[in-house]
């Protein structure tokens, strides 16, 4: 996965604007956890060529067989692919992806409930895709006639995502996709990483019209995340009013407590983000990490527990991304009908049962002095300043090695466990039998 905070220009030169300064707020670096949303047509047929072990795709054909159900809109145009022969075979020809707009019905959706599972979760911020690349808005727009409160649902699902969230106490984010919108575009599919900058609008017309429905989110919602993809048109990147520049400080001056991340093609950024990549050491920078609890962010009804986070593989992967100084920005992607499949809540409720025990280790904290060790038992450490945690990613193993610099601390389990030393020896711990069971056990010492 490419990393967006290197991918700017034009280069301007001496017509180049003056960026915010803003950085990035403490509230986001102590929240750790949010949920992305993928919610949108690509739901209605929900699916995608399964991924995963022993799957090997070759690159030249990496986007006819693509892993995001999020990308229909795309791959169905790709003559010959897997979507497009499943939807020739599903829908008939002559039935276009646009066309399934009027099929979309979200009568399951119950904004609180939903959101009070992603709360319930441990989720602090809430991002749902208000457009993603297929160009149907999720909110009631008057930019087009293509969204949601027109066809399909019926409804402004933005709105009611927003009131929910806002209800429940999280911060609320929304996920827009600047650059690429395939409704209003005439362009051949995308089938590399190189079209996937080739084949997008640049224009002046296209870049007031992403600017006037980015306005309208931040109007109407006050998103406390920004969350732009793949970049902005080159064609908004100047010093007009309808440009990166001017929209991110009308945004700041809205929402002084905001952040965005680094997905806009300019010399400016948030946080940075980083999409299904396993990263190895501490980034100094505050970073968010991202993907799907399967290989696709949006509902693909193609995969099964092989293809999917478990529950402890999913707190395993919260741990690992605090401890490098990131939060995670993990994704559920609802069925069409807006309810979250029985797959996907699973894990989510064991990673909130989880937090409930160990959250005083993951929210609020920061990196250690290392991450982890490079011997013995996978570990992880957090720190809050007062106290470090020492993150057991393998409770099965029975004890826990303390490194030296912790040997003389007091110790304390996190669910309130007596600390025993292994045989008189400081440096190693007994793992309480009724931890060796957990996902991750955690010992604070302080």
């Amino acid at each position: 996965m490419m990393n967006f905070e290197k991918r700017t220009g034009p280069d301007l030169g001496a017509n180049a604007p003056v960026y915010p300064t803003q950085g990035v707020p403490e509230w986001y670096r102590d929240a750790k956890l949010g949920f992305f949303v993928h919610w949108g047509l690509y739901s209605v047929p929900a699916w995608a060529v399964q991924h995963g072990e022993g799957v090997n795709i070759p690159t030249e054909d990496a986007y006819a067989w693509h892993q995001y159900a999020e990308w229909y809109g795309n791959t169905v145009r790709i003559a010959g692919s897997p979507t497009w022969e499943r939807h020739q075979r599903q829908y008939g020809p002559g039935t276009s992806y646009e066309d399934l707009a009027d099929l979309w019905d979200a009568s399951a959706f119950d904004a609180d409930a939903f959101v009070g599972e992603l709360v319930g979760a441990g989720a602090k911020y809430i991002v749902p895709t208000t457009k993603h690349h297929e160009g149907f808005c999720l909110w009631d727009t008057a930019t087009t006639g293509f969204n949601t409160a027109a066809r399909g649902p019926r409804r402004d699902l933005i709105a009611e995502f927003h009131d929910a969230t806002r209800r429940a106490g999280a911060k609320f984010g929304v996920y827009y996709s600047g650059a690429l919108d395939w409704h209003v575009s005439d362009f051949p599919p995308i089938e590399s990483d190189t079209d996937l900058f080739r084949y997008r609008r640049n224009d002046e017309h296209f870049a007031r019209y992403s600017a006037a429905q980015l306005d309208e989110l931040v109007a109407r919602f006050s998103p406390d995340v920004l969350w732009n993809d793949i970049e902005w048109p080159d064609g908004g990147k100047g010093r007009d009013e309808y440009a990166v520049a001017a929209l991110l400080e009308r945004y700041f001056d809205a929402v002084p407590g905001g952040v965005v991340n680094d997905r806009w093609g300019v010399p400016y950024h948030g946080f940075l983000t980083r999409e299904y990549t396993d990263i190895p050491e501490i980034i100094p920078e505050p970073w968010e990490s991202t993907r799907g609890l399967g290989y696709s962010f949006g509902f693909n009804q193609a995969e099964d527990e092989r293809h999917s986070l478990s529950g402890a593989a999913l707190i395993r992967l919260l741990v690992d991304v605090v401890a490098k100084n990131g939060n995670l920005l993990i994704n559920v992607g609802p069925a069409a009908d807006g309810s979250i499949p029985e797959l996907q809540r699973r894990a989510m409720r064991e990673l909130g049962a989880w937090l409930q025990t160990n959250g005083a280790a993951i929210y609020g904290t920061r990196p250690w002095i290392r991450m982890g060790e490079r011997t013995g038992a996978p570990r992880r450490y957090t720190t809050t300043g007062e106290a470090v945690h020492v993150h057991a990613l393998d409770p099965t193993v029975g004890t826990l090695d303390l490194p030296d610099e912790l040997v003389q601390s007091d110790l304390r389990w996190a669910d309130g466990s007596v600390v025993e030393r292994a045989d008189g020896d400081r440096a190693v711990v007994v793992i309480p039998e009724r931890l060796r069971g957990e996902a991750v056990a955690v010992l604070s010492a302080g």
